[in-house]
């Protein structure tokens, strides 16, 4: 099951978030950008879901840190925002972000974008 890495310092956003995905992926939260970047340096996620606001490192600089390591630069972002302005998304994207979503999030869309930016799973083996 893909590990998901919810970071967000709202408590309720992250558990909305855990529910609307709770089930599909094995969840790690974090509520703030370093305890995130402590979280993906013990134990990589196979995505992101991440919170451009937060105290301290922002989700930018978040993006930034994590895909300037070589170790970590292949993990997928999807930034989560309640600013909806085309200059948020475009600085997300140049920051190496993969997605941006805008609140509130839509759970059906929510699940399509995370499908789609994971790598597909392995084949089965033979028995």
């Amino acid at each position: 099951m893909a590990r998901v890495l919810i970071v967000d310092d709202d408590r309720q956003n992250r558990e909305l978030l855990a529910i609307m995905l709770g089930g599909e992926f094995t969840l790690m939260t974090a509520a703030s950008g370093e305890a995130a970047l402590a979280i993906i340096t013990a134990q990589p996620p196979d995505i992101i879901l991440l919170d451009v606001m937060l105290p301290g490192l922002d989700g930018y600089q978040v993006v930034e840190a994590i895909k300037g390591e070589v170790r970590t630069r292949h993990i997928p972002i999807i930034l989560i925002t309640g600013l909806d302005d085309y200059g948020a998304e475009t600085r997300g994207r140049d920051a190496g972000a993969e997605d941006f979503l805008s609140r509130p999030v839509d759970r059906a869309d929510l699940s399509l974008r995370i499908r789609k930016l994971l790598p597909p799973p392995a084949p089965a083996t033979p028995s």
